[in-house]
């Protein structure tokens, strides 16, 4: 059997979220009137800036409007900005997660990429840091290869466990001797299910998941990178949740 090493993307690997790169770049392109991000975006962000809103629920946010914005364009718009976006951004990524990306692979472990973010933008980072496989959120196209504006979801923890399901038997991986990086509560599936979670940067509610889970918290892994520094810290030390 394999050993294989899942990763998330937005807030694991990337240093901010993907999908909020081809949401500036659609307002750029006035695909998105930019009344909708001061108006809409904007405010949940700046509570989640503030530390007053959930990181979540500013995701959603920009995911809502970007499946209205993408409806009837052709598949090969968001392919161009896709690639752009990684080209131009893709280098702002965490030490700690792109190391270990390396370290997975020289051990010969299937390295596997399972992200919220669009599959279009998923598949170029997978092609960028040479990942075996990846799933994305997959919004759905016509004949014509136009959005349709439906959206099969890979941000929750619902969907992460179906992938991994999936992937498990692609691949004929060993659940009991595999790895799980993730920084959200979307992720905390991942982690239950693998020996060897690791919380990269995580939010409060991902760590409020894992202290409460008796069988995750004796297993987990907790890494912050700070500046030019990565801290390993232990649950237990964590304790603050005010």
């Amino acid at each position: 059997m394999n050993i294989a090493a899942f990763f998330d993307i937005d807030g694991t690997l990337y240093r901010e979220g993907l999908i909020t790169e081809v949401f500036k770049k659609l307002v750029k392109y006035e695909i998105i009137p930019p009344e909708r991000w001061y108006k809409e975006v904007k405010p949940e962000y700046e509570k989640w800036d503030k530390r007053q809103g959930n990181y979540d629920n500013y995701l959603l946010k920009m995911a809502g409007i970007y499946i209205e914005a993408i409806k009837g364009l052709h598949r090969s718009q968001i392919d161009f900005i896709a690639k752009n976006v990684v080209t131009q951004k893709g280098d702002r990524v965490y030490t700690f997660t792109r190391d270990k990306i390396k370290w997975h692979k020289e051990k010969g472990h299937k390295v596997i990429t399972i992200s919220g973010s669009p599959i279009e933008l998923v598949r170029e980072m997978s092609i960028k840091y040479g990942f075996d496989d990846y799933k994305g959120a997959e919004y759905l196209i016509d004949d014509n290869e136009q959005y349709t504006g439906e959206v099969v979801s890979m941000w929750d923890s619902e969907s992460k466990q179906k992938a991994i399901y999936e992937l498990v038997n692609k691949y004929d991986i060993d659940l009991n001797q595999s790895y799980a990086y993730g920084d959200t509560s979307g992720d905390f599936s991942m982690f239950k299910l693998v020996s060897h979670p690791v919380c990269v940067n995580p939010t409060k509610e991902l760590l409020q998941k894992v202290i409460d889970d008796k069988d995750v918290r004796e297993k987990i892994q907790i890494v912050v990178e700070r500046k030019d520094t990565i801290y390993d810290l232990k649950p237990e030390c964590i304790n603050n949740f005010n």
